[in-house]
């Protein structure tokens, strides 16, 4: 029943605290709406372009040699050859990393040593670049200094202690 009265509930609250404090409650919420409609358009030059750069990515092929260059790397932390198309697309895309997911779960089921390590990954990763590309875009920064070298070095933590923790801990 909270479910179903809370949206309501909170409408009239903002309603009734906008009446008592003597504030135009319709001009306030145009107002913001008006901001943030702008703070869209400023997000959405940086989204295109990203969508752009991960279509191209995945039609090139580049995944596939990404992914034989990167065999060694992964035999050595135990990372199963089938998780490491979601290791390399997650810090790109989320939709993306999460049909790779899908799929490992329609493959190997989610209580496999794979479908436990994919979920654990996306649970401690972040869409790096969408990230980058939507916040740092939306405020208008352009130089990334330290930014995006940290947070592909905290991705790639994460994706091996994921690896490991479901190894050791058996998740």
């Amino acid at each position: 029943m909270i479910s179903v009265f809370s949206v309501p509930v909170m409408i009239v609250g903002i309603i009734v605290f906008g009446l008592f404090k003597r504030i135009n409650v319709y001009d306030s919420f145009v107002a913001g709406a008006k901001t943030g409609a702008e703070n869209m358009l400023q997000i959405v030059a940086p989204l295109v372009g990203l969508m752009v750069g991960i279509y191209m990515f995945r039609s090139s092929g580049a995944m596939q040699l990404i992914e034989k260059i990167l065999k060694p790397i992964t035999d050595f932390v135990g990372m199963p050859s089938e998780v490491l198309p979601l290791a390399l697309l997650r810090p790109v895309s989320g939709s993306g990393s999460m049909a790779i997911v899908n799929d490992i779960f329609k493959n190997f089921g989610p209580d496999s040593l794979v479908g436990k390590i994919a979920s654990v990954m996306m649970g401690s990763t972040e869409t790096t670049f969408y990230t980058v590309a939507v916040y740092f875009g939306a405020v208008g920064i352009k130089n990334l200094r330290h930014t995006l070298k940290s947070a592909l070095i905290a991705d790639a933590a994460g994706m091996i202690l994921a690896v490991w923790a479901v190894r050791i801990f058996g998740l």
